[in-house]
């Protein structure tokens, strides 16, 4: 018992300093959790090895004893980024004096500066941990914390630059167009103008002075873009064996603290019913509850199945960004569905698969396009419910996802255990007309592939390695609505190493 309270103590000191950023893979989720799930592709769910089957199953914590599991991910979302292409549309603008020799070609509408952007990134550090205590027979009580996030980028130049005029730029026509002019063109009049009828107008910011003042213009971004979202779970999981048994149910109450911060997105600004809400205005945090439930039954002496769902985690809204977010700041967690089967082909090999389906369709903030007209967002008062942080407002077009796990368990002998695995998962995107947002999550992973090994270095303590690679996946694409014809691709390639250790006691 005694080592039991030394390990738990840890845990919780643990908890305490553990930090909220992670990265993933399916979405902002993990491919998996617990090192050995980690290594065969994430199957879990009729698998149960390690006290972390609780983010997956927590009816499996019924089969896994008494054990303290503490991982650390390495992780590597690298490269990741956009590349924006120089097909934006034009339009020539006739020189005022009838001279065609000072005819000026500009784009049509705002657009992203064509090239090659990569988001800044190194390798960053994931810990997790699980405990789990056998009450009985029949009933366990444990905690689990895992961090979790996938929505962070860091782009050194300001994406939506040309969006609105800079300083050394003009504006010509009721819609801004935006160039710099070839010096001596009669355009050239000095400062910044707007022309309108042929008179020149002083381009004002909408928030002079404020800390959402936009120094280049009244749409124009300036500096750094990017976003960081960060989330926490703990999961306190209780289950139930029955059935001579074979089978057990579990339920976990879950508690969820999640920041978020954006930078860069000052052209959504007068897009938004809270101008003043949209970006740059640091880490906010949001907390929200929501509960698990699975099944595992042991069917026969080969066949195992699992199921579990857990219920969208509901969250506290983000009031520093309740002008970007739908809804007022909404962000809920998705739900998600799991369910499984293990199959012992001989006594050291078992082969499991996994079906997930993540319900990010269901997520106001996740799921809305990002592909409208705005202009009904400038300047109308009161603004229409699809502009940014309204009831319909811009989300990133994501759809729900499914993913399919297919993994393999070889117990080469008592001390060495090695596995392998693959999987796949639907695209997220509803059409390739979604890329406006998605420069700021290029979530394209689609296969992951994984390997690892378990090493027994005393009677109840082993040591585990797991080994995931995700190839580069692009997606090309547009958004008509706001760039036009202007068109890109959104792409990503990531590396993970977890090490664990783990205590059975």
């Amino acid at each position: 018992m005694r080592r039991i309270q030394h390990s738990l103590s840890a845990a919780l000191a643990c908890a305490a300093v553990l930090p909220a950023q992670a990265w993933a893979t399916n979405g902002y989720f993990s491919h998996g959790w617990g090192t050995a799930s980690k290594a065969m592709a994430g199957v879990a769910t009729a698998l149960p090895q390690d006290s972390l089957v609780a983010a997956t199953n927590p009816a499996g914590m019924a089969f896994v004893g008494t054990r303290f599991d503490l991982a650390l991910a390495f992780f590597s979302p690298d490269p990741r980024g956009y590349r924006a292409r120089n097909d934006f549309a034009t339009q020539t603008v006739p020189a005022t004096d009838g001279n065609t020799d000072f005819n000026v070609t500009l784009p049509a509408s705002g657009f992203i500066s064509p090239g090659r952007f990569d988001s800044k990134g190194d390798w960053y550090t994931i810990p997790s941990l699980g405990f789990n205590y056998q009450l009985n027979e029949a009933n366990t009580i444990g905690v689990v914390l895992i961090a979790n996030g996938g929505m962070q980028t860091d782009y050194r130049n300001a994406v939506w630059e040309n969006f609105a005029p800079a300083p050394d730029q003009r504006v010509v026509g009721e819609q801004p167009v935006f160039a710099t002019l070839p010096a001596g063109t009669p355009f050239e009049q000095g400062g910044r103008l707007l022309i309108r009828d042929g008179q020149p107008v002083p381009v004002t910011d909408p928030f002079p002075g404020s800390e959402n003042a936009n120094p280049g213009g009244v749409l124009s971004a300036n500096g750094s873009t990017g976003v960081n979202l960060e989330q926490l779970f703990v999961k306190v999981p209780w289950s139930y064996r029955f059935g001579d048994g074979r089978q057990a149910v579990g339920i976990t109450p879950i508690l969820a603290m999640q920041r978020f911060e954006a930078k860069g997105l000052q052209p959504f600004r007068a897009a938004s019913v809270h101008p003043d809400r949209v970006t740059n205005n640091g880490k906010d945090t949001s907390y929200g509850a929501g509960v698990q439930f699975g099944w595992y039954g042991e069917v026969s002496d080969r066949l195992a199945l699992g199921l579990s769902y857990q219920t969208k985690i509901w969250m506290s809204k983000f009031d520093d960004y309740k002008g970007l977010f739908a809804n007022g700041g909404e962000f809920d967690i998705p739900a998600m569905f799991n369910a499984g089967l293990a199959y012992r082909v001989r006594p050291d090999l078992t082969i499991g698969i996994d079906y997930q389906r993540i319900f990010y369709d269901e997520i106001s903030a996740i799921s809305n396009s990002n592909d409208l007209d705005l202009t009904p967002c400038f300047g109308v008062q009161p603004k229409p419910s699809f502009c940014l942080g309204g009831n319909a407002g811009l989300g990133f077009g994501w759809q729900g996802q499914d993913v399919v796990k297919l993994g393999a368990r070889w117990e080469q002998s008592e001390r060495w255990t090695f596995f392998g695995g693959v999987s796949y998962n639907s695209e997220l995107l509803k059409s390739r007309q979604q890329a406006l947002f998605n420069v700021l999550t290029p979530a394209t992973i689609r296969w992951h592939i994984t390997a690892g090994a378990s090493v027994a270095a005393t009677p109840r303590d082993r040591i585990n390695l797991s080994l995931a690679y995700m190839p580069m996946e692009r997606i090309d694409g547009s958004s008509p609505s706001i760039t036009q014809t202007q068109t890109g691709s959104l792409y990503m390639e990531q590396k993970e190493i977890e090490i664990s250790w783990s205590r059975r006691f």
